[in-house]
């Protein structure tokens, strides 16, 4: 379906819960979020119908997301459910991957296609530092077993944080040097800019460095065109490719292609927009007509900037990312 800015949207990011095993210091309160009521998230049954209005007007590519999807109870069993929806051509995660490595062979048996991981930095000591308890042995741990799965090509994501991460740079680039063939099967390597939305607003500017950096510090990278919001970049030798996400610096909302709903059933036409569209108790004709009216009204553009937070009162564990 076209919104009213011409833009095909065909991709729908669905975050099915706002907990997470982790705190990272850019997404999750330290202490981890209120525990909610049950009957205030979205039930399978909700998110699979969501799907399936979604396909009616466009939508082909889905993303589960979280929080940290695979904290929520029968996830696998959700996975098939969404797997199973007439015309969803794409059915991806995005994870921290730390709790994967058991979970891999029966994600991919329930139907999931590929996955995202997010990991920012490869130093054990700063990996705990940034995620508050994480492990990096299990993050990669949980990569190994995605690549034995046949989960892939996988693609790491790094958010840069200015004076904390920017060492990592190089040793996570490299990991595409020998693309999804390489011992942890990473086909892209992302780095994104850090976005002042939640806590993150209020951090002092030199946190916020632009994704250009990368192509500093990576020597020999070479433009290799678009994938989504993405820029690519190959470097010769190289079989995967380095890709960078610049919402800050170089926004890219005129080919923004997704809506996004979250956990507790709300429609989000943009991740920065406060304006939001309740999902819940809607089914058939008026679920696939809430949907179309959420397209319809995807704003222009955000104004997000280093000195300009996003209008979301959302953290980001909340939406999906």
């Amino acid at each position: 379906m076209l919104d009213e800015r011409g833009r095909d949207i065909r991709y729908l990011r669905l975050s099915v819960t706002d907990r997470c095993n982790c705190r990272c210091v850019y997404c999750m309160p330290e202490g981890g979020v209120p525990r909610r009521d049950h009957g205030e998230m979205a039930t399978f049954e909700e998110l699979r119908d969501i799907v399936r209005a979604a396909v009616t007007l466009g939508v082909r590519k889905v993303r589960v997301t979280g929080g940290e999807p695979l904290v929520r109870r029968g996830i696998v069993r959700l996975v098939h459910m969404l797997a199973e929806v007439p015309g969803v051509e794409e059915l991806a995660m995005t994870t921290n991957g730390t709790l994967l490595a058991p979970l891999a062979v029966e994600l991919r048996d329930a139907g999931l296609d590929r996955l995202n991981v997010s990991l920012d930095t490869l130093d054990a000591d700063r990996y705990r530092s940034m995620t508050r308890c994480g492990s990096l042995e299990d993050a990669l741990a949980g990569l190994r077993a995605a690549r034995e799965a046949g989960l892939g090509p996988t693609k790491l994501n790094c958010v840069l944080l200015g004076g904390v991460n920017e060492k990592d740079i190089v040793p996570l680039a490299e990991l595409a040097r020998d693309g999804a063939d390489g011992e942890l099967g990473v086909a892209s390597v992302r780095f994104i800019e850090l976005m002042p939305m939640g806590a993150c607003a209020s951090w002092p500017r030199e946190r916020f460095v632009s994704a250009d950096v990368v192509v500093d510090e990576v020597a020999g990278l070479v433009p290799a065109g678009q994938d989504g919001v993405t820029q690519l970049y190959r470097r010769e030798g190289w079989r995967g490719t380095i890709g960078l996400i610049r919402p800050v610096s170089h926004g890219f909302c005129k080919t923004c292609d997704r809506i996004r709903v979250t956990a507790d059933g709300m429609l989000k036409p943009c991740l920065h927009s406060r304006a939001e569209i309740s999902l819940r108790g809607l089914s058939g004709p008026e679920l696939v007509a809430a949907l179309r009216q959420g397209i319809a009204a995807k704003p222009a553009r955000h104004h997000l900037g280093v000195a300009h937070a996003s209008a979301t009162p959302r953290s980001m564990n909340q939406i999906g990312g």
